[in-house]
């Protein structure tokens, strides 16, 4: 059978389900080889014919069996195929400005915080050199009020208040909050 018979068409028509059966058996090898050539994804191509073939249930009325039915499934499959090969690279093209967007705001985000610390750096180095020297045994060795106090022989409310006036300063100096 080298092109489907116009009676089964007809049959299909007018709503024969076996007749319809017939048609998508007819097909299917041919139809799936040529949707694979080229959507190169097997799975893919299984679910065009399978739209195809419900499109063409649904439309049967439409179909005038004295045409090359032949020639009308596989336009339908190729501009299908077309469509979802464009749907795919406007994906790919999305996916990749999305990439490309989120790498821009990490690489923004990096040269803040390199800015901000930068910032409290500059402003650490604006303050006494007691403060400083309080701040870092604080901070950066976490020692407590009263050993700080006894490491340089001052009292504790010294160095509380060298403390607040030291995070005070950096504050207005750099937003702390950012960092």
């Amino acid at each position: 059978m080298d092109c489907l018979d116009e009676r089964i068409l007809r049959k299909v028509i007018e709503g024969d389900q076996a007749a319809f059966a017939e048609l998508y058996k007819y097909y299917r090898t041919p139809a799936l080889k040529f949707c694979i050539t080229l959507l190169k994804d097997e799975e893919e191509a299984e679910n065009m014919i399978h739209e195809v073939f419900i499109k063409i249930w649904d439309r049967r009325s439409q179909i005038n069996p004295s045409l090359n039915f032949t020639s009308y499934l596989f336009t339908c499959l190729r501009n299908l195929a077309f469509d979802h090969l464009k749907k795919m690279e406007k994906n790919n093209q999305l996916k990749q400005a999305y990439v490309e967007r989120m790498a821009a705001a990490r690489d923004e985000e990096v040269e803040d915080k390199e800015m901000k610390f930068q910032l409290l750096y500059s402003a650490v180095n604006l303050l006494s050199e007691k403060r400083k020297q309080i701040l870092f045994l604080n901070i950066e060795q976490g020692k407590s009020y009263q050993e700080i106090a006894e490491m340089l022989m001052i009292s504790k409310n010294t160095v509380k208040n060298q403390l607040v006036k030291a995070k005070q300063f950096l504050r207005e100096k750099v937003d702390l909050a950012t960092l």
